[in-house]
Formats: structure tokens, sequence, C-alpha cells
């Protein structure tokens, strides 16, 4: 197949996320409950495959070290190719949360894997590459919701043929990131030539002590952690202020777009400028964003303020990967893209559950409150720490 290896990722990238996404986007709750399950066995669902992300990312990017990022690609293909016919075989809420384990495993391995090839084939550039690649899974990200709705609408007078009609569309994704994945390469030669169990470990060692990643892991957590808090409790604030479901749905759709044309742009950017500064001022810009949205109420402001929020992200985003890769030598970069996809995961997923506690005790702008303060803090340590460091070299780093 005579196409470039970064066109077969962000292929590939596109057709993983829709898969993904489809999958509970928006049939996943409602598959649930047509099981049988209650609103906490529907959040339990829900919440199986992030457990999956935190969990296994960083074991796959130190084996993708060890045995080549292609081998960990073709097996998260081999996931995603196959975990969508096994909700065609799914009866009862516990079999679902097995598949959703299992389906969690795709993206766990194929993102931070996904994320250090690129990083692996362009040096010079990585932060405009990883732009376009996150660009890439975005357009797959933003789709899936749209065709999952539509199918399930379609069939809205037979369920259980709508909820197979998703998965089977979700099954040809699936096989179309399996074909493309077999066509990738395998990285640099240099990246597993020779290398051994105890060059692999040593190299993971380093980058666990160095704190310039792991504080740029933070930071990237600190603004999903605002972006979970976002997703969750914007829509129910909205609709506190009068606004109606089809707002909301406009003001999550504007921060996508605004993700999706602003991270290439952002990434180059960090190439031609340097990441820390960047890092830095993205969660100042975040935190100031999150913590104001419980102070507008009109459709505008909170529009304006979304696409705002969510330049803060790309910001943010476009640069943190790109360093992290800088940092490390080839031996040991999947490691470190698998560091950030654990953390990242982790705050993602914790800025819903400890703001719905916060909302619980003071009330639905704290959630907001909680998140800047978060971002804010982190910002702090992440200036006073990276920037004050002055990064030295990739090659000396780690």
């Amino acid at each position: 197949m005579n196409i470039s290896p970064f066109l077969l990722l962000c292929g590939a990238g596109l057709l993983a996320i829709f898969s993904s996404t489809i999958s509970k986007s928006p049939v996943l709750p409602l598959f649930a409950a047509h099981l049988g399950a209650d609103p906490a066995g529907i959040g339990l669902v829900a919440a199986v495959s992030a457990f999956t992300g935190v969990a296994v990312s960083l074991p796959a990017g130190l084996l993708s070290d060890r045995l080549g990022r292609r081998r960990m690609l073709l097996l998260a293909a081999l996931v995603f190719a196959s975990a969508p016919f096994l909700y065609l075989l799914v009866g009862h809420i516990w079999q679902l949360m097995l598949v959703r384990l299992y389906h969690g495993l795709a993206t766990a391995i194929f993102m931070p894997v996904a994320m250090a090839l690129v990083a692996d084939l362009h040096q010079g550039s990585r932060g405009e590459k990883i732009g376009w690649f996150s660009t890439a899974t975005l357009l797959g990200r933003f789709a899936a919701p749209v065709a999952g709705g539509g199918i399930l609408t379609l069939l809205a007078a037979n369920p259980g043929a709508g909820f197979r009609g998703v998965y089977l569309v979700c099954a040809l994704a699936g096989v179309l990131v399996l074909a493309l994945a077999w066509f990738l390469p395998a990285g640099p030669a240099r990246q597993t030539r020779g290398q051994s169990w105890g060059q692999t470990w040593g190299a993971f060692r380093r980058i666990m002590a160095n704190r310039l990643i792991f504080l740029t892991c933070l930071g990237e957590a600190a603004v999903l952690f605002a972006y979970g808090t976002f997703e969750v409790f914007l829509p129910l604030y909205s609709l506190q202020a009068g606004m109606g479901a089809w707002e909301v749905g406009i003001f999550l759709s504007a921060q996508v777009i605004t993700l999706a044309l602003s991270k290439p742009l952002l990434g180059r950017f960090s190439d031609r400028h340097g990441r820390p500064p960047q890092i830095f001022a993205g969660c100042l810009l975040g935190a100031v964003c999150i913590g104001a949205f419980p102070w507008l109420g009109s459709f505008w402001s909170l529009l304006g303020l979304s696409v705002l929020f969510g330049l803060s992200l790309s910001v943010v985003t476009s640069a943190s990967a790109a360093f992290i890769a800088d940092q490390c030598h080839d031996q040991g970069r999947g490691s470190a893209m698998g560091l950030l996809g654990s953390i990242m995961d982790l705050g993602h997923t914790s800025g819903p559950l400890l703001g719905g506690l916060a909302a619980a005790w003071l009330g639905l702008a704290a959630s907001f409150w909680l998140a800047a303060l978060v971002i804010g803090l982190t910002a702090l340590i992440f200036g006073w720490v990276v920037l004050k460091a002055r990064p030295p070299a990739a090659s000396r780093s780690c």
C-alpha cells in the first residue's frame, strides 16, 4: 500500500476512536438500561473501560518499547475488530461489563503506542504531527455519536435491531482499523534492535524518575479533570439556566471543533517557540475559563466560554505529548506515552467524581471552582519546576 505511514496512522486513529466512541455514545447507557441495569449499574458499566485505560496504558507503552510499536498496534487492532461482535452475544449486564473491559484494552493500547510512533517518525515536527493525529481522532469522536444516534433513531421501533445495527457499524470500523494497522511500519530500526528487557526496564525507571515528564503528565491530567467536569456539569448548569438540550449540544460540539481546528496549528507553534511556556499558559487559561462558567448564564456567553475553554485544552495537549517525547530516548518513549495515558485517564475520570461530591456538598458551581483550583495549582507547580529547570536536549534527558 503506497500510503505514507503518517496517513495510515491518522486513518487508523480516526476509525479506532470512531469505533470506540460509537460503542458507548449514545448507545451504551441505553443498551445497559435495556438489559435491566439501574442508574448505578449504568454508571458502573460506563466506568469499566475507563479503568482499563488507567491500568493498561503504561504497560502497553512499556511493551511497545521492547516488542515494537507495530506489534502492539496490531494487538490493539485485533481487539477493535473482535470486541464489537461480542456485544451481539450479550444478554446480561455482567456480560456487558466483561465486553466493555475487553473493548477498553483496544484504546488503552492503541493511543499511547500510536502517539509514540508518531513521535518516533517525526522528530523535527512532532508537535504539529501529533496535533494532526489528534485532529483525526477528534473527527472520529465527533462523527460517532451522530452515526450511532442516527441508527438508533431509524430503528427506534425495534430497539434490539438498533443496538445490533450500531455494533455492526462499530465492527466494520474495527475491521478497517486492523486492515490499516497491518501496513504500519515498526518504527525506527534502532528502537528495539539489540534491546534487552534489562535495557527496557532501565529506560522505564528513568522515565518514572523524570520530574519534567511527570509534571507534564499532571498538567494534562489537570486540564482533563476540568474537561470531565465540563462534560458532566455544564449540561446540568445550562438546563438549570433555562436552556434546551440542543443548546447544550452546541456547546459540546463547538468545543470539539475548536480542538480539531487548532491542535495542528498550536502543535506547530510549540515546535517553533517551545513547549513548557505554552503548557503553562494553557493551564492558566483553562483555570480562568472553567472557574468563570458559574458567573455566566446566557447562551452566547456560555458558547464563547466553551470555545475559549476548548482552546485552552488545545494549547496544553498540543504541546504536552510532544514535550514528553522530546525528553526521551527511543527506548523509553512508549513508556512515557503510556504514563501520560494512564495519568490523563485518571484525571479525566476523577473530574466528574470529585466534582459531583463538591456539587452535592456546596452546590453545582463548586464543581467548576474545584476544577479551576486543580488546574491553577498544577499550573503554578509546573511553572515553578519546569520553566525554572530549562529542560535539556532530548538526548540527555532520560
